[in-house]
This record gives structure tokens, C-alpha cells and sequence, in this order.
């Protein structure tokens, strides 16, 4: 079983075929095929074959299949100041999407 690990939305993730992840928002509806190519690394499980990149993997990518689109759990920022009455509350969903990883394709 190889895994990897890609680069998307600021974030690294280490996945493998079959995994489903939150990403952050990537375009396109339920259904579509995303193709990441910002591939960092590619091993196997044992650890006896691994392909680091310098920064990326040349000619790899990983396939996946977008499930849903959705938002996360709210977090709530507040800003207080003591003594002046000052307090302010807001809540924010960041804009997910599910993707169900498909292939990891090496070269």
C-alpha cells in the first residue's frame, strides 16, 4: 500500500487510496475528478521505496473524486476589552469540500 503526501490549500496531507478528506474549498460540483499535482513525497508502507521530491515529485499526481461540498464547524472569534464594555462575538463556517482519493499515480 503507497501513500503520499500532497499539498493543497496551504495544508500538506498524507493520503492514501481509499481515504476521504475535508479540504479546504476546491471548485467543481459532486461527482467531479480533481487531480492534485503538487505531490511532496510517494513511499510505500514498509518504507523500502521512497520518492522525495525536490520540492515536488516530477510527473506525479494524485487523482480523487469530489463527494460534497459543504462547510465546517463554527468557531466563534471574540474580541473583548476589560473595564470599557467592550465585547464583540462572530461565528464563521469555513467552505469544505469531502474528496475521496482515487489513485496515486508516480512515475
Amino acid at each position: 500500500m503507497t501513500f503520499a503526501v500532497i499539498k493543497t490549500g496551504g495544508k500538506q496531507y498524507i493520503v492514501r487510496e481509499g481515504d476521504e478528506l475535508s479540504l479546504e474549498k476546491l471548485e467543481g460540483n459532486a461527482g467531479d475528478v480533481v487531480a492534485f499535482s503538487e505531490v511532496l513525497l510517494i513511499a510505500d508502507e514498509a518504507g523500502e521505496k521512497v520518492t522525495p521530491g525536490t520540492p515536488l515529485v516530477s510527473g506525479a499526481k494524485v487523482e480523487g473524486k469530489i463527494m460534497e461540498q459543504g462547510k465546517g464547524k463554527k468557531i466563534f472569534i471574540i474580541k473583548y476589552k476589560p473595564k470599557v464594555h467592550y465585547r464583540r462575538k462572530r461565528g464563521h463556517r469555513q467552505l469544505q469540500t469531502k474528496v475521496k482519493i482515487e489513485k496515486i499515480v508516480s512515475n
